[in-house]
């Protein structure tokens, strides 16, 4: 496994011509310089929908929602939240929660395209499946294994004291999560490479742990000030850009933006409502966001505390149309839905809240509900 600092990768000033509608794109959010860990290991608006089950999308840039439900707690009829977005052939997945893998596959992927994993924060929910990729896909062949090194990005560790067994003593950001990940699984390589047979599944990542600019002046206890978009990467295919966002006391969390040459998409992770979503949205094709519907979670007799808790991280399902109208985007996907389950709040009921926050919020845009295995090809808006 590999690790190369957020920053060493090129910033927007090449000569491709092919990139240039992307970089006069995410030209409209001002950088500054993004932390990364030293080396591990010594290496390392209009969207036509497919339906649950369709095809993959042969558009140059297409959203599949892999996962809709928030939180830990698994259902039978949700899966954990996950998203890939398809850039010219090469998927690149946010967030890898339960199933993720499964619902990859489902939806028409290969995981010969996989060339990026993105994790916005490391909550269960939204990491469980993350070492699924590696770990059953190294040294497989053809189709069920990578072409090549998987790029990871995620939060870094700062330090914070952990309150259960840490062999520092602090929680371990995405690279040492990743270490100790090829650990604890050590057993399967080991019996198969005995018998010639697989890869160490740590060998087909290279691991960032992405950290906000110092100047943003972001603490443990000031988790997301009001700050400009920041690079995290780019390739041939997208440029990703960060801001922080408050989620209680997980910090680093992050949303990304993804610019290409075809369109640009925004992932919220969780948050709750801070202006640095419009601010990273500005102008985006589609903003993936997370919705939050307090009033059914209050009729499941949930504790107080811990209802106003979510109350305090999370974004209530009213308030999307303002920011996707703040945003000013195309289209607006309902993500990480909570509750998750269709048996306490119906698609349609969903539907009808998300219609009801745009007449609220003024936003002229798509609403769309985000379901397993939806898959929308990202048609840019007029601009």
């Amino acid at each position: 496994m590999g690790l190369e600092c957020a920053d060493d990768h090129p910033d927007s000033d090449g000569s491709a011509e092919g990139l240039s509608r992307r970089r006069v794109l995410s030209a409209m959010a001002a950088s500054a310089v993004a932390a990364a860990a030293a080396p591990l290991l010594g290496r390392l608006p209009s969207a036509a929908a497919t339906p649950p089950g369709g095809r993959t999308s042969s558009a140059a840039l297409s959203l599949s929602i892999l996962g809709t439900n928030a939180g830990p707690p698994p259902l039978a009829d949700r899966y954990g939240v996950s998203s890939a977005l398809v850039v010219n052939g090469k998927t690149y997945v946010v967030d890898c929660g339960r199933g993720s893998v499964t619902q990859f596959l489902k939806a028409g992927l290969s995981m010969p395209s996989l060339t990026g994993i993105f994790l916005t924060h490391l909550h269960a929910d939204h990491v469980v499946d993350y070492f699924s990729y590696p770990l059953l896909s190294a040294g497989a062949a053809g189709a069920a294994g990578f072409a090549g090194p998987v790029g990871v990005y995620g939060p870094g560790g700062v330090g914070r004291p952990a309150t259960v067994a840490s062999a520092t003593g602090a929680v371990p950001g995405t690279v040492e999560m990743t270490r100790l990940l090829g650990q604890a699984f050590a057993a399967s390589p080991t019996y198969f490479m005995t018998e010639h047979a697989g890869i160490d599944p740590l060998s087909t990542l290279q691991v960032h742990d992405v950290l906000p600019p110092a100047s943003v002046g972001a603490t443990m206890t000031n988790t997301a000030p009001a700050m400009q978009p920041f690079p995290v990467m780019e390739d041939d295919n997208v440029k990703v850009t960060a801001v922080l966002v408050p989620h209680g006391a997980v910090y680093p969390s992050y949303a990304y933006r993804f610019d290409t040459d075809h369109g640009s998409v925004v992932f919220s992770g969780d948050t709750a409502p801070t202006p640095n979503i419009p601010t990273l949205a500005q102008g985006a094709d589609v903003l993936v966001h997370e919705a939050t519907y307090t009033a059914a979670l209050a009729g499941l007799g949930l504790p107080p505390a811990l209802l106003q808790h979510i109350k305090d991280v999370h974004t209530e399902v009213g308030l999307l149309g303002g920011i996707a109208a703040q945003s000013q985007v195309g289209t607006l996907v309902a993500n990480h839905l909570g509750p998750g389950d269709p048996s306490v709040v119906s698609d349609a009921t969903w539907r009808a809240l998300l219609r009801d926050s745009a007449r609220a919020g003024g936003f002229r845009g798509e609403m769309v509900l985000g379901t397993d295995l939806l898959q929308l090809p990202v048609v840019p808006k007029r601009r």
